[in-house]
């Protein structure tokens, strides 16, 4: 099967991005949400309650009446973190408060414009709101156990003739507006949104945020289950994962099996690692980040060593320079 075949279609041409600056802001997500399990991947409404305990951090999930807030439901918090790291990275005063546009969320998350995407859009809404976290983990170095919902509320602040959202303002949870005060936030592949399965989503996050700048990532099948807080069977989920490995459409990441129920994530089209790789310094990546604000900047690293590579791998008098140059080059291509 190929990727591109596995993956929701693009809903939305890339022409019909310059109608407004949505795409200015690179898909963002929180770092505690992508390592933990915080979402249902369940597609029916899922009225459990879930308990999570792992290296001392200690999660409650409580349902509304509506049932858990799902994976997809995240597209939500994801955009609005979006949102808010480019209004940040720009030097704009940012609220608590969102008023976003409900069409720009729509297409900004790969979802369909008509009028059961409104639908399911303000059921996503009701349930991020209803749902509630207990949890000790800790954002911008702060630790406190206390429960929020993933959205304090939201409000419809305008709408179509025949009753259609057309404008919503949001009010993040505190927790979730320090982590992205903090920072604690990492930029996703915009193929996020095209993934139909939500384990698929889920299992994507937890490979984003473990292999970070690592070559490779590895975690025992029973590790993987727990953290993404699928309900199958280890059973159910190991053939699940085994599919996603036939697949092999993951975005960024390949996955391998390897003995004793070991997965391997590794980034696609990475650098093998050598004794004459370039090293880029810290206060060189800090320089990248101030040049591109909104960029992955272990992403353009990624890029330029797989660039280096394919020009034969040529010895670097400076390799700091030589990467500034490259993320000059990227960011006004």
């Amino acid at each position: 099967m190929s990727r591109a075949g596995a993956l929701l279609p693009d809903r939305h041409p890339t022409a019909d991005f310059f109608v407004c600056d949505i795409f200015d802001a690179l898909p963002k997500d929180d770092l505690g949400s992508m390592e933990h399990p915080m979402f249902s991947l369940s597609t029916r409404p899922d009225r459990r309650i879930l308990q999570y305990s792992h290296n001392g951090v200690e999660i409650t999930v409580t349902p509304s009446v509506r049932g858990l807030a799902t994976i997809h439901d995240k597209d939500i918090l994801i955009f609005c973190i979006s949102q808010l790291m480019a209004a940040l990275n720009a030097g704009r005063a940012v609220s608590q408060v969102l008023h976003l546009k409900a069409h720009d969320l729509l297409v900004a998350s790969n979802r369909e414009t008509s009028g059961d995407g409104y639908k399911r859009l303000r059921e996503a809404f009701e349930r991020l709101a209803g749902t509630r976290i207990t949890t000790n983990i800790a954002t911008g170095e702060t630790e406190t156990t206390r429960g929020f919902g993933l959205i304090e509320n939201w409000e419809i602040v305008r709408r179509s003739r025949g009753g259609r959202m057309i404008s919503v303002s949001v009010k993040l949870s505190d927790w979730l507006y320090r982590a992205v005060l903090a920072n604690s936030v990492l930029t996703l592949n915009r193929d996020y949104f095209r993934l139909r399965k939500p384990l698929e989503r889920r299992v994507y996050e937890l490979a984003r945020k473990h292999c970070g700048r690592q070559p490779e990532w590895r975690i025992s099948v029973e590790t993987l289950l727990k953290k993404s807080g699928s309900a199958s069977p280890r059973r159910v989920f190991r053939k699940m994962i085994r599919d996603m490995i036939a697949a092999d459409h993951l975005p960024d990441y390949e996955m391998t099996e390897e003995p004793g129920d070991i997965i391997c994530f590794s980034r696609r089209g990475q650098v093998i690692e050598s004794t004459d790789r370039p090293i880029l310094f810290p206060e060189i990546l800090e320089q990248a980040r101030d040049l591109a604000p909104g960029w992955d900047v272990y992403a353009l690293e990624a890029d330029w060593l797989a660039y280096w590579a394919a020009s034969g791998r040529p010895v670097l008098k400076n390799a700091g320079k030589a990467f500034l140059g490259y993320v000059t080059r990227r960011i006004a291509g």
